[in-house]
């Protein structure tokens, strides 16, 4: 793919301007980045941009989005042709989506995922068009090919999926958070019979319980505040093709019985009319949940979990099959290389003895992500044992945290296991909002 032109990020924090900054010069001939939105229009002036990625709230203790609606407002007054995407944390949600209707071309939430970020800026200055943007997905990352590895455990899931993937069973996906679910799902979706449309994915837990209806079955014009035209839910974007329903334990119990009736009837009905719409989908759910315990507690319908479990699948931790590590190590450090414009690196012996005696609760993707940062930072030929600064354990013995981020990981880990993966009462015990939970879950790898 050809870079764009320039691209301008406005963000108060530094870190963040780096990590894009590096991200986004493999696809942007020019990245400029601003530190405050003071100089926004100046700079404007002086460089023609293809888009804008705009932070919403830049004063220390203010966080309320209304700096980043005033330049977005500004932006628009003299240049109402630039697409400016917002840049958001996951509270801020509903605050992006106001800044959508007042202008802004989309929004992606922090912490984002790369090749989401890549995706969506990239449609905004024009380069793609929406229904490419699964397909750019693929072209930018080598991580949404399924690598199966040596291990008896994934050998053994090849040949589960070899079976099932042709037909149009439901599956249910399971294994602890960063072991690949979505990953798999996207390979089933791939030998399936409806490979030639894009799987459409949806994360159950980062949906608003005001909004579940309209996400999933869409709406029409008129059916509540500020819907001013009608839309098709994802139900309806996934028809003759797959729908993956990833974190699917953390629908709440009232959501179920909507979601279980789209299931049963093959049909949806928007927000706000009286029409059935027929529905032909594959569905796919994913959650790092033990659902039969939840029926037992009370906490999952039954009947639900026979509807969507067809065909069970665990995928094993990465922990249980150490003979992947290297491997999967290697194609993260081939892929990261490219991203960030980098000469070819490799693992030092010791560093390949260290990834391999590593636990990796977080799995593959807590992997992945110690591989970037030290595909990044790595100045040499070879990646050395001592760049990968790795937490030893997450039992009662290990050692102190010694940073802010480690305590946090290490109290969410504990109250996680406390709780038995029920987010509600996790972020009850811990005093914080379900949303701000799952948000550091997702930022962590947990």
């Amino acid at each position: 793919m050809n870079k764009q032109g320039t691209i301008i990020i406005i963000d108060d924090n530094k870190g963040v301007l780096t990590a894009v900054q590096l991200l986004l010069k493999s696809y942007f001939s020019r990245v400029i980045t601003l530190s405050s939105p003071v100089t926004l229009l100046a700079t404007l002036r002086q460089e023609k941009a293809e888009v804008v990625l705009l932070d919403m709230n830049f004063t220390s203790g203010i966080n309320n989005g209304n700096e980043g609606l005033f330049w977005l407002h500004e932006v628009k007054k003299q240049y109402p042709d630039l697409p400016v995407v917002l840049f958001t944390a996951y509270a801020d949600i509903d605050l992006a989506v106001r800044g959508i209707k007042e202008g802004a071309t989309n929004f992606i939430v922090k912490p984002w995922e790369n090749e989401k970020l890549v995706e969506t800026l990239l449609q905004a200055a024009g380069s793609l068009s929406p229904k490419e943007g699964k397909k750019s997905r693929k072209e930018t990352s080598s991580a949404s090919d399924m690598y199966w590895g040596n291990s008896n455990a994934m050998l053994q899931l090849r040949a589960l999926i070899d079976k099932v993937a042709i037909t149009d069973a439901n599956i249910l996906i399971t294994g602890e958070n960063g072991t690949g679910k979505e990953m798999l799902a996207r390979e089933v979706h791939a030998r399936s019979t409806r490979k030639t449309q894009e799987m459409v994915a949806v994360d159950m837990g980062a949906i608003p319980e005001s909004l579940f209806e309209s996400e999933l079955f869409g709406h029409v014009k008129g059916s509540f505040t500020d819907a001013h035209a009608d839309r098709a839910g994802k139900f309806e974007a996934a028809d003759h093709s797959t729908l993956f329903l990833d974190e699917i334990g953390n629908l709440p119990y009232h959501l179920q019985a909507k979601l279980l009736t789209a299931i049963q009837r093959r049909s949806i009905v928007r927000v706000g009319s009286n029409e059935s719409f027929p529905i032909d989908i594959r569905l796919i759910c994913a959650t790092n949940r033990n659902l039969q315990e939840m029926v037992h507690q009370g906490g999952f319908r039954e009947d639900l979990l026979y509807r969507i479990n067809t065909i069970h699948v665990e995928i094993p931790p990465l922990r249980e099959r150490k003979e992947d590590i290297v491997p999967l190590a290697k194609l993260f450090i081939s892929r990261f290389c490219k991203q960030y414009d980098k000469k070819p690196v490799t693992l030092s012996p010791e560093a390949c003895s260290k990834l391999t005696e590593h636990p990796w609760y977080g799995n593959i993707r807590e992997l992945e992500h110690a591989i970037e940062k030290a595909v990044i930072i790595c100045d040499g030929n070879e990646i050395p044992a001592a760049i990968f600064q790795l937490t030893q354990s997450t039992n009662k013995t290990e050692t102190p945290a010694s940073t802010l981020e480690e305590m946090e990981i290490k109290m969410i880990r504990q109250t996680l296991d406390k709780c038995e993966g029920n987010l509600s009462a996790v972020a009850a015990q811990l005093g914080i909002t379900r949303q701000t939970l799952y948000n550091k879950m997702k930022k962590f790898g947990l």
